[in-house]
C-alpha cells in the first residue's frame, strides 16, 4: 500500500513517523511505550513498532523492555537531534507546545488547532500553513491568551495566532466564525474533543439559552 508523503514534513515518510517522532524528541526527559505512541500517533501498533525500529537503527531513539513492555526514549546524545528535533517542533510539534503552553490559562474549558495546519495535520493536502490557528473556548484573559501565543511562538519558530470564544458563544448557531471553524478540520489539544464537538453544548454546560 503507498503512503502518501506528508503535507506538513514531505522529507519524513509518513504522518505516523512524524507524530511519534515528536512525542519523543519533544520529550526527551521522558521514556514512552509503544501503546502510549499508538494513542498518540493514532495509528496501529504494526506501524508504531515499525517506525520505533527505523528510529533505533537510525541511532535517535533508544528502547528498553521491562517485563511485557518496550519503553522508547529520544537519544540527546546522536549528532543529528538537535536538527531532527528542530524540524519536527516545527512540523509536528505544535500540538504539544500548544497544550503546554495553553494549559496555564485560567478558565479556559477547551483548546483546539483550526485552519489550514490542523487541516494538513489530519491529513489534508494543501500548500504550507503559514502560521498556526488556535482557539480558546471560556471565561478567559485574552492577555493571557496572548501571552500563552507568544510562549508557543517562540518555541515552535511559526506565528501563533489565537482566538477567544465563550462557552455561550461556542453553542450557538448564529455565531458564523465558530459555524466555519466546526465546518473545518479540528485538533483538540485540551478539553474533550466528543464533549465539545455538538454544537448546543455552550448552552447545555453553562446553563444559557433558553433561560435569558
Amino acid at each position: 500500500m503507498k503512503v502518501t508523503a506528508p503535507s506538513l514534513a514531505p522529507i519524513l515518510r509518513s504522518d505516523a513517523q512524524g507524530r511519534i517522532l515528536a512525542r519523543l524528541l519533544l520529550d526527551p526527559e521522558a521514556s514512552h511505550s509503544l501503546s502510549d505512541l499508538v494513542t498518540w500517533s493514532e495509528t496501529s501498533m504494526p506501524t508504531v513498532t515499525r517506525e520505533v525500529r527505523r528510529a533505533e537503527q537510525a541511532g535517535l531513539v533508544t528502547s528498553k523492555k521491562i517485563g511485557p513492555v518496550r519503553n522508547v526514549k529520544a537519544r540527546v546524545d546522536h549528532p543529528l537531534y538537535d536538527a531532527v528535533r528542530r524540524i519536527i517542533l516545527a512540523t509536528y510539534g505544535p500540538p504539544i507546545v500548544v497544550a503546554e503552553e495553553f494549559a496555564r490559562i485560567t478558565g479556559a474549558r477547551a483548546t483546539m488547532l483550526f485552519g489550514s495546519w490542523a487541516a494538513r495535520y489530519l491529513g489534508e493536502p494543501g500548500r504550507e500553513p503559514n502560521d498556526i490557528d488556535v482557539l480558546v473556548i471560556g471565561d478567559v484573559d485574552r492577555d493571557e491568551v496572548e501571552e500563552a501565543a507568544e510562549r508557543a511562538e517562540r518555541r515552535i519558530g511559526k506565528p501563533v495566532t489565537a482566538t477567544v470564544r465563550t462557552c455561550s458563544q461556542w453553542g450557538s448557531e448564529n455565531e458564523t466564525f465558530v459555524q466555519q471553524v466546526k465546518s473545518r478540520p479540528l485538533l483538540f489539544v485540551l478539553g474533550d474533543s466528543e464533549e465539545w464537538s455538538g454544537a448546543a453544548f455552550g448552552e447545555a454546560e453553562t446553563g444559557l439559552g433558553d433561560s435569558r
